[in-house]
């Protein structure tokens, strides 16, 4: 894998991207640490940057390269970056909700919705807050399509068939009182052949890809879906699943109302079925990927004790409040 410092900026009446800096393949060499728990990225980037006449801060260069730190730094440093992080996009946050007015394509909308709350059901789509999708101003397609890459490694290949069905909007094609929720119920066939002509007429949206080449060939941004259709099927439908998956989903971006009582690491590795070494250094997303699994195992309704699955819900709302990023 190849790595690039990628830039939006405005072009004309769109926003289009362009390459920086080539980092090669392995970006972690730029980065230097003179002892403890500092460091700092190698001058040459930021000099690079300026002979661009690219604007930026010291934190954007920091964000860029901090997947690449040492861990170690990283869970040292992890607390005070976060607050430092959370501050300034909720300050870039008001400063695009205030100064724009940029439209969100369609598409985009049902995805991010959907990788939000994980619902089928998207009707009322149009209640949304605009503000829920600001994250998505001010970007070129590419950036836009480089953050949904990275937000869509939450799915579960169960949800894969599912994901494409909803963010294609698959449903409107049938009339059938169960097309929302039921998709695995209807004419295989029928679904496959507007799979295929969504994704061909969004392929020729010169709308969707202003700012962006595009050729007679599927775009390679779209490639996936036609993976995640194709190549998965539907996951197996019951009320017990629906309510488990409405459980789950629940808690994609959960937060306790209240303080509960914090748990130990020796209780939440024994519910969890896991190391405290294994448990300390899962990522909040790693965290959800295994609460959900164990919730699966554990439900009463799929034959699980009622009082672990209560445990199991405690540990996960404790070790969540831990987990940063």
């Amino acid at each position: 894998t190849r790595y690039y410092i990628r830039e939006s900026y405005r072009d004309g009446n769109y926003y289009s991207s362009r390459d920086l800096i080539d980092l090669g393949t392995d970006p972690a060499a730029y980065i230097i640490y003179p002892g403890g728990n500092a460091f700092y990225i190698d001058p040459k980037i930021e000099g690079h940057l300026e002979e661009l006449g690219v604007a930026f801060e010291n934190s954007d260069v920091e964000d860029i390269f901090w997947r690449f730190l040492d861990p170690r730094i990283q869970r040292a440093l992890e607390h005070f970056r976060h607050r430092e992080v959370h501050s300034r996009k909720q300050k870039q946050s008001k400063e695009t909700s205030k100064n724009s007015s940029a439209a969100v394509h369609i598409f985009d909308k049902r995805r991010l919705h959907y990788l939000k709350y994980g619902r089928m059901e998207q009707g009322y789509l149009w209640r949304v807050p605009e503000k829920f999708f600001d994250m998505l101003r001010n970007k070129s397609r590419d950036e836009i399509e480089q953050r949904f890459l990275d937000m869509e490694w939450q799915l579960n290949p169960r949800e894969y068939k599912a994901y494409t069905y909803v963010i294609f909007n698959i449903s409107q094609f049938f009339t059938e009182s169960f097309a929302r929720k039921r998709p695995q119920f209807l004419k295989q066939s029928d679904m496959d052949e507007y799979v295929i002509d969504k994704i061909c007429r969004l392929n020729q949206d010169h709308k969707f890809w202003s700012g962006m080449k595009t050729g007679s060939n599927l775009h390679e941004y779209l490639i996936r879906y036609i993976l995640m259709y194709f190549d998965y099927e539907f996951a197996p439908a019951s009320w017990v699943d629906d309510y488990i998956r409405n459980f789950i989903n629940s808690r994609r971006n959960y937060q306790s109302p209240f303080e509960a009582a914090a748990v130990t690491l020796e209780e939440a590795s024994s519910i969890f079925g896991k190391s405290r070494e294994v448990l300390k250094k899962l990522n909040r997303q790693e965290l959800i990927s295994l609460f959900r699994r164990r919730a699966q195992e554990l439900h009463p309704d799929k034959g699980g004790d009622q009082e672990r699955f209560v445990e199991l819900t405690r540990a996960y709302d404790s070790l969540l409040r831990t987990k940063k990023d």
